[in-house]
């Protein structure tokens, strides 16, 4: 097989600003090759047996040489491989994708380049700075803030007559140097000048002064790589433009305690409002194989009225069995079917399936509130759920009429970082912890050690209900807010 290297532009920051076929490239990949600045959650669409290969570069600190990453993608791309290289930004805006691109070609490798989003406009956007505006700036330049041989200069007399927007790109370590040779060659030393610290991501910082004292303001900041520099009259309209700053949880840390698998829907919406998700899962859904008791269950679901679904990892296994055993919908019958939650709800629908009854409330007793008047000693109810899921159901319900709680899946441990956990409440960066189940409090207390629970004290914990409330208590800590929505979007209503 002929291998081949896709040259791509990941964008400044935000991984949602990747194209549509640069993600296509990271799904086909059987080698990504990623730098320092390319976000880590595009990673994740990746295959689950796909080579990843960190080349990084710092200013000063190379964990390859150019020559090596060269080397390392022709390699890979003449064993026969898909590789895809990342790039922050636009390989071809300072990138060195050209140098790559030229190495490839001499070597007879297949190759293609899938433009990005530059820096140099997407990381302006996101501080609020239009790069031309009619009234401001009818051109932009995009400059390099750092030349391959460092005895050479730039035409500062040249850049300094220009009157549109002037964007230095890895130029912070030069800051003084370029401040002042514009000043020097007629620039005027009032012009606006702003500084963008980790464009278009949650740790985005952007500080605004003019040419004469922005290198000042920059120490007093302790601005460091990476950073954009902007000098023009458009800095100007960042009061008014900036959107992405105004976000309601921007520069806010909430870790995420879900199961990996089923994190992404709150750490998007998260980042949606700005904030920066930290992934912690402390729990992980294992689905109980062979399971005799839920085949012999499909078996004869005719027997049953009752059907209760109390997640949606129950709604899938038991579909996906269901499937495997060659029946459909259609074995449910005249079985009526029960969803706790609007999540469990949709993942019913998704399968063709529109419960008869979601209570209000997300919680056991609600379901027992909406059932007790309306069952009678003849019913049958069925209940696939989790092995340790709270007896309160069955028991209350097999009260009434004829209860079978299937076990589908078990929760276990998760694989969180506990060290990176640990430095991260240690140095104060963390806002919020949230939680979306009694699980997912007792692993995370069984991860981090009962003897760190003091260190959440200037943390913000927030709960998904009661019975979750319960157990946070249980452990001595406070619950700053629960959501009245037993939801994910009643976690995210309760963070902002």
């Amino acid at each position: 097989m002929k291998g081949k290297v896709y040259l791509v532009g990941a964008g400044p920051g935000d991984y949602k600003l990747i194209t549509l076929k640069g993600m296509d490239c990271i799904k086909i990949a059987d080698v990504i090759v990623y730098d320092r600045l390319v976000n880590r959650t595009l990673l994740k669409n990746a295959r689950k047996d796909c080579e990843f290969i960190y080349v990084g570069k710092k200013s000063s600190n190379h964990t390859k040489t150019q020559d090596e990453i060269n080397d390392i993608i022709a390699h890979k791309a003449k064993e026969g491989k898909i590789v895809t290289r990342l790039k922050g930004g636009d390989p071809y805006v300072f990138g060195r994708g050209g140098e790559e691109g030229e190495y490839l070609r001499e070597r007879e490798i297949d190759f293609e380049v899938v433009p990005g989003i530059t820096s140099a406009i997407g990381g302006l956007c996101y501080a609020g700075i239009p790069i031309t505006h009619r009234d401001y700036a009818s051109s932009f330049h995009v400059i390099t803030g750092h030349l391959k041989d460092e005895d050479k200069e730039l035409d500062w007399e040249s850049l300094a007559k220009l009157n549109g927007t002037l964007v230095f790109l890895m130029g912070i370590a030069n800051l003084n140097k370029i401040a002042t040779s514009l000043i020097e060659n007629g620039k005027d030393k009032t012009t606006p000048t702003a500084l963008i610290n980790w464009a278009t991501t949650q740790n985005q910082k952007v500080v605004e002064g003019t040419l004469e004292n922005i290198h000042e303001i920059a120490l007093k900041e302790k601005i460091e790589s990476p950073t954009l520099i902007v000098v023009g009259e458009v800095v100007k309209l960042r009061k008014h433009l900036n959107f992405f700053e105004s976000k309601p949880l921007f520069g806010k840390s909430v870790v995420v305690t879900r199961s990996r698998a089923q994190s992404s829907k709150l750490v998007d919406k998260i980042m949606n409002l700005g904030g920066n998700p930290i992934e912690f899962p402390t729990i992980k859904i294992e689905e109980i194989k062979p399971n005799e008791a839920l085949d012999r269950e499909i078996e004869r679901l005719s027997q049953y009225s009752y059907i209760i679904f109390t997640s949606e990892n129950g709604v899938k296994i038991f579909f996906d069995r269901l499937f495997e055993l060659n029946y459909d919908s259609r074995k449910l019958g005249n079985i009526k079917i029960i969803a706790i939650g609007p999540a469990t709800s949709k993942a019913l629908r998704e399968r063709g399936i529109a419960a008869d009854i979601i209570p209000k409330r997300f919680v056991g007793e609600a379901v027992v509130e909406e059932l007790q008047e309306i069952l009678s000693k003849e019913d049958r109810i069925l209940i696939p759920r989790a092995s340790e899921a709270r007896p309160y159901l069955v028991k209350k319900l097999s009260e009434i009429c004829g209860v079978v709680e299937c076990k589908t899946y078990r929760t276990v441990k998760g694989e969180g970082n506990k060290e990176e956990i640990l430095e991260l409440l240690n140095e104060d960066k963390i806002n919020y912890v949230t939680f979306t189940s009694s699980s997912t409090v007792k692993n995370f207390v069984e991860i981090i050690g009962k003897e760190n629970l003091d260190k959440l004290k200037n943390t913000k914990i927030i709960s998904i209900g009661p019975i979750t409330s319960n157990t946070i208590k249980d452990f001595g800590l406070n619950v700053y807010k629960e959501a009245e929505e037993y939801t994910i979007d009643g976690i995210i209503k309760a963070l902002i």
